[in-house]
């Protein structure tokens, strides 16, 4: 396994200023035309699964209503619906290959998150002076 490393992003915050946020380049192959599609995608390790915008289920090909299964699921923004991907979607980071479980929210508000279940759980993940590494 090669290891792959990518430093955080800067955003500005009306309220600390500058952060810094972890952020990795996720390769999703789409499901009928075969094609990669990079995503850039917060590391977030306090998301059980990998979890996408709901417009990100057209560029990856994805039928919500064929293929997922709503699920409602609670977190710090209180209960909402998700879509989940009925199979395993493929995924890529440098050279190493996934196939994880995936999520679509009912919306567009929430940004492309990086999840533990079957991704993160999977590698090495540090992050130090502002560089994520998977190994």
């Amino acid at each position: 396994m090669s290891s792959i490393k990518f430093p955080f992003d800067e955003k500005e915050s009306s309220i600390f200023g500058k952060i810094r946020i972890p952020i990795a380049k996720v390769q999703f192959l789409t499901k009928k035309s075969k094609k990669e599609k990079m995503i850039t995608m917060i590391i977030d390790s306090g998301a059980d699964y990998t979890l996408l915008p709901k417009f990100l289920s057209e560029i990856l090909e994805i039928n919500l209503k064929k293929d997922s299964y709503p699920m409602i699921t609670q977190g710090v923004g209180g209960k909402a619906t998700v879509f989940i991907v009925k199979k395993p979607i493929k995924v890529k980071i440098g050279d190493n290959e996934r196939s994880i479980i995936l999520g679509f929210a009912n919306n567009d508000f929430i940004p492309p998150l990086l999840g533990r279940y079957t991704f993160l759980e999977t590698f090495k993940v540090t992050f130090e002076n502002f560089t994520t590494t998977f190994s």
